[in-house]
């Protein structure tokens, strides 16, 4: 049963396409959900709105998730909003940040990549584990790029991804015996803003081309798919990686 009633959520990248149809799902199954956002405000409280006018209950929260000074501020400001448990976690801040080939990809670019990927997933978790009891729930996000290697100049976006999927399993193992489970999303070619800068537009036309259901996925079928994960209708899975690509690929 999809039912968030009483429990309180927070959705890193919380704010637009992936996140904000993750902050509405969960906010609509019931949960209080803090919207976690950096760059952009406007959209932070343009999704607060939208989950408050269907009736849900939400805040947003400016924090740099690379930051484990600014983590802190934003499970502070969680906590004291909607008391001291947090049920549900969803890791979606990351990014690709630029296409760079290994001749161009210098260390610093490199660890921005990592640490916006990775690391932020690793000091979110951390910080939030003090709170979340018996019941509890983690969702991260991959990508397909983990599994395949990801387009032309992904390669540190791909290595990131990679890392969250072994980083999902290790939480699930270490967390499984307290009742936390920890599980992962792994995206492919989801119509998203993403895509918009990233990607040119006759590779989405081809990628959409090629993919058995001969489209491109939406935002709101991935907010789906963390809303199942988030709740006790997955009860019994933990430790995975649920592809949302279309059929464009198999593990």
């Amino acid at each position: 049963m999809k039912n968030l009633e009483n429990k309180v959520a927070i959705v890193t990248g919380g704010a637009r396409d992936i996140g904000r149809q993750v902050s509405i799902k969960l906010a609509a199954a019931g949960a209080k959900v803090c919207v976690n956002f950096l760059g952009n405000e406007e959209q932070a409280v343009e999704t607060v709105e939208i989950i408050k006018a269907n009736g849900g209950v939400a805040i947003a929260c400016r924090a740099d998730v690379t930051d484990p000074a600014q983590v802190a501020h934003l499970i502070t400001t969680c906590t004291n909003a909607f008391g001291n448990t947090i049920h549900v976690l969803v890791n979606v801040a990351g990014g690709l940040m630029g296409r760079k080939t290994l001749p161009d990809l210098d260390e610093e670019f490199w660890d921005a990549v990592m640490n916006v990927n990775l690391k932020s997933v690793y000091l979110v978790c951390r910080a939030t584990l003090p709170h979340m009891t018996e019941g509890g729930a983690i969702v991260n996000f991959s990508s397909q790029a983990a599994r395949d290697g990801g387009g032309f100049g992904a390669m540190a976006y791909s290595a990131a991804k990679g890392g969250v999927l072994t980083l999902t399993r290790s939480l699930a193992k270490e967390l499984g015996p307290k009742g936390i489970r920890v599980n992962c999303i792994s995206p492919g070619m989801i119509n998203t803003t993403f895509h918009n800068t990233f990607t040119k537009p006759e590779v989405r036309t081809n990628v959409a081309a090629g993919t058995p259901l001969r489209r491109e996925g939406r935002a709101e079928e991935v907010g789906e798919l963390a809303l199942f994960l988030a709740t006790d209708a997955s009860s019994f899975i933990n430790g995975e990686s649920i592809e949302i690509n279309g059929g464009t690929y198999f593990v």
